[in-house]
Formats: structure tokens, sequence, C-alpha cells
């Protein structure tokens, strides 16, 4: 039991327990929404032999790629495999097991997870070599596969704003994963910009309970982006 006030003060205490061969389940879409100050502690930590299920791998310099280029990770299950050139040097090697999954049975996998649902049967994969080996059945002369949930020993998670119990709050696409991943963690860590006192928040802006929640840290931030795209100048539309 977490108690009300979740709010731990280094990152030691936030991944306290954290050990060599466990599950991590991690939310963020690109480098969007990661928590990646939580990231950066289990590269100093140095643990390995990790599974890690998450969107995307991070880049190679980024997010979750900064434990591929340690190799601390030993299986990714993941729905995008590109922007990280260790990612493919490691898979096609077979140092790192790889199980591609598509984005929407990725999410499913999540908050079924932490509804304590063990599977579902979804339409998607079937035909393709996702389905190989697991169960098919008929619905309404349609052909679904059975998909196993997810669970995580620990759910890192980044967060917009939270309260001290844990009620947290995202921010636009940060706001695809973080919240499944929240739930299906056994402990759940959350890194956020900004703690307020509890009742500060409106309810009416706060996605996600406390209830998932175990520690609470605040972070600073480099909001890294993979690829920059703007528009070309005024000036040069103008062909001037």
């Amino acid at each position: 039991m977490a108690g009300f006030n979740k709010v731990v003060n280094s990152y030691q205490e936030a991944l306290a327990g954290l050990e060599d061969n466990m599950t991590l389940i991690v939310g963020g879409f690109g480098l969007c929404g990661n928590p990646e100050n939580l990231i950066k502690e289990i590269k100093r930590m140095g643990t390995t032999g990790l599974t890690v299920v998450s969107n995307n791998c991070g880049t190679t310099e980024h997010g979750l790629g900064i434990l591929l280029f340690d190799k601390q990770i030993k299986k990714m299950v993941a729905s995008y495999v590109g922007e990280n050139d260790n990612f493919e040097q490691q898979m096609m090697s077979g140092e790192l097991e790889v199980e591609l999954t598509p984005q929407g049975t990725l999410a499913e996998k999540m908050r079924a997870g932490g509804a304590g649902i063990p599977a579902f049967y979804t339409a998607t994969g079937y035909g393709t070599p996702v389905a190989e080996g697991k169960e098919v059945r008929e619905f309404n002369g349609k052909q679904y596969i059975l998909e196993e949930s997810v669970t995580g020993d620990f759910a890192l998670v980044k967060a917009y704003k939270a309260d001290t119990y844990g009620n947290l709050v995202f921010r636009k696409t940060a706001r695809n994963f973080n919240p499944l991943a929240a739930t299906a963690g056994k402990i759940t860590v959350v890194e956020v910009e900004e703690i307020v006192e509890p009742g500060e928040l409106d309810p009416d802006e706060i996605h996600l309970s406390g209830i998932y929640v175990d520690r609470l840290i605040k972070g600073d931030f480099e909001k890294i982006i993979e690829q920059r795209t703007v528009r070309a100048s005024q000036t040069n539309e103008q062909g001037a």
C-alpha cells in the first residue's frame, strides 16, 4: 500500500526494487511523453536482462534507445522499430528478441492487463505472421485471434501534472500510451512536470486516478523531438 502521498524525492527511491530480468511497461509515443529521467536512472543502475513493452524503443541516442546502446534490454514488445540503428543491428544479429505487435493490439494488451483481463480476441493480425501459433475463433462469420494481455513488474510513465495523491493529467500526444501503461504495472512510477496539492486539480481534468500510482517524482525534461519539420518561410513560399 503506497499511502496517500505518493511523492518521492530521488530517482533511486523512485526505482527501488527494480532488478535484472524484470518486465517494464513504458509509456510514450516516439520520444513524446517518455519518462526520460527514469530511463536515464535505469541506465545508471546498469540493470540488465529487461523485457520492455512500449510503443517503440526511442532513437539511437534518446529515450529507451540509451538502454539498448548498453545492451540492458533482452526483449522488446513494440509496434514500431524505426528511428534506432542499434535496434536493427541487435535484432538482426539475434542479440535482441523482438515481438512486433500491431499498435492497437499493444494498447489493448496494456488496457486489458490493467483491468485484470488475461486475454482478448481481435481481428487485427489474422492471416499474417502476427497470428502464427495463436488460437483462432470465428465470431459472426469473421476470424479473430486470441491475444494475451501484458502486465509489468514496473510501469514507467510521464504525466504533465499531478497532485500528491497521484491523480494525473496528461497533455496532448503524451496521453496516448501513458494512461494505459500506468494501469499495467505492479509498481507504477510516474515522472511529472508539476506537482500540486490535493484539491488544486479540477476533478474533470484528471485523466487517471491516483489509485494506480505508487510513486511520483517531479522531473526536468529536455523534450527532444525526433524529426523537426517546419513549413517554408513566407519569403521562400513567395519565391522572393
